[in-house]
């Protein structure tokens, strides 16, 4: 498994404990939440501010993002979401269900949550935007994996094999080949207790790809609420998403790019 480069970790750890505190921080609150040595913590933070992400203010001691990060990632957001389409399909079905509402996509051997709607209810499934599960044993990995072909997917359980060293715990390609085959022969995934014991996933994918990318929309929650509105969710995914029509072929998951680009390490 590829490491993480240290330098780069801390400093999207700090990005994501603003987020979580979403007040200014002093250098000796980022030190002793992370458990690091103050002049590691100085460093890091000097640095992020000579890029221009973070902002120190010397009469209050204390470090803010700037807009900078805000608007990093904008052009991101336009490209998923052009014409709003997505986003309506995914608040529709909150106000339908109550429940956790994603949108997901392939990364590397990974199923990420790449946005959420967070569910309006007490007892809920808790996810994260950026939140990963394996592709090969997940709700979400088994619906991308539906508009692969079988050799990619063959290649794809190779590859998290080759990265598996306990021999146990490694896929077999008829399990996994018996599973896809079932999202595709449905028509979207049901998968229960896969994420977490008693939480179930009711997705589909979109019907055609977003910046070259496989992408579903899915309805995360306890088992027996997304049972009893199994129905109305499958039902309002197919009419709501047969409305986005490819533009042409190439924007189709049949393209030979989008099976060829799943190879790439």
């Amino acid at each position: 498994m590829v490491g993480v480069v240290k330098s780069a970790a801390r400093a999207f750890d700090v990005l994501e404990y603003f987020e979580a505190v979403c007040e200014p921080l002093s250098l000796k609150q980022v030190a002793d939440h992370f458990a690091w040595p103050v002049s590691s913590a100085a460093a890091l933070l000097k640095s992020m501010v000579v890029k221009g992400y973070l902002d120190y203010d010397r009469f209050t001691r204390t470090y803010m993002p700037t807009m900078r990060l805000a608007t990093l990632g904008h052009w991101v957001s336009d490209k998923l979401f052009e014409g709003d389409e997505v986003l309506a399909v995914m608040r529709e079905l909150q106000d339908l269900t109550g429940e956790t509402i994603s949108l997901g996509a392939q990364s590397d051997l990974q199923a990420q949550h790449i946005h959420v709607l967070p569910s309006r209810s007490a007892l809920t499934v808790q996810l994260r935007p950026g939140t990963c599960r394996p592709l090969l044993r997940s709700g979400l990995g088994t619906l991308l994996l539906s508009a692969r072909t079988d050799e990619i997917i063959d290649r794809l359980v190779r590859r998290v094999n080759i990265e598996q060293p306990d021999p146990s715990k490694r896929e077999r390609f008829d399990e996994v080949i018996a599973r896809v085959n079932e999202v595709r022969e449905l028509g979207h995934v049901y998968a229960r207790h896969t994420y977490v014991q008693g939480a179930a996933i009711i997705g589909m994918l979109l019907p055609r790809p977003r910046l070259g990318r496989v992408m579903a929309i899915n309805v995360i929650g306890p088992d027996d609420r997304l049972a009893a509105l199994h129905g109305d969710i499958v039902a309002t995914l197919h009419e709501r998403l047969s409305r986005m029509t490819p533009r042409d072929d190439a924007d189709t998951y049949t393209s030979e790019e989008m099976h060829l680009d799943a190879l790439a390490p």
